[in-house]
Parts: structure tokens; sequence; C-alpha cells
């Protein structure tokens, strides 16, 4: 059974930084390829950063340049890096993950991921 566990969450003022972690169980039932997603209050979720099977990244207009999403293997767990939070990032802050047999998703699409974790909370004050 695969799980998937955030940490790293918190109340930060505006400037600030956080660093989100994602640790995985069973990390050889899913594929490398993961995704970061977020949903503010009264919002749909969004997808705001993933990387690829072969280590490629992307990443929401909205937190391009302020946020970085990186994994390490080793440690089956999958970061993002927030700098320079703004009000607007504060959400509730979910990974997600593909089973091991099916294709990595295309562009993000939420649809396309099959284990989501339980979220961590990101509050940011101006």
């Amino acid at each position: 059974q695969v799980q998937l566990v955030e940490s790293g969450g918190g109340s930060v003022q505006s400037g600030g930084s956080l660093r989100l972690s994602c640790a995985a169980s069973a990390y050889t039932r899913i594929r490398k390829c993961m995704g970061w997603f977020r949903r503010a209050p009264g919002k749909e979720r969004e997808g705001v950063a993933f990387i690829d099977s072969d280590g490629s990244t992307s990443y929401a207009d909205s937190v391009k340049g302020r946020f970085t999403i990186s994994q390490d293997n080793a440690k089956n767990t999958l970061y993002l890096q927030m700098n320079s939070l703004k009000p607007e990032d504060t959400a509730m802050y979910y990974c997600a993950a593909v089973k091991w047999y099916l294709p990595c998703p295309a562009a993000g699409r939420e649809s396309d991921y099959n284990y989501w974790g339980q979220g961590t909370q990101v509050t940011v004050s101006s």
C-alpha cells in the first residue's frame, strides 16, 4: 500500500521560506514523476510544481522563480522549497504520485495522479 505523508507546513510572514517534504512508502510501486498541488480556501485544487521521471521540472506561473521541486530517491522523499512566500500562497499543499505501471502525467494533469497525501497547511501572513 502506497502512502504519501507531507510535512513542513506552518505559518510564516510574507517573504519567508518553508520546505515541504513528502515521504513515500512502497516507493517501488510509484513512478519517479511526482507533483505538488495546493488548495486555497474557496478555490479548486491547482498544480504547483512537477518533476518528471528524467528529473526535468515544471512550475505554475504563479510560483516560477520562487519554488523549487526536488526529490531524494535514496530517502524516498519529494521536496518543495518555497521562497519569497506571499499571502496568496496560503493553502493546503498535497503531494501526488502515479502507479508504477502507468505513464507519467501530461502537463501535471491532476486526474492522472493515483496517490495523494493528506496535505500540510501553509499560511503566509502579510
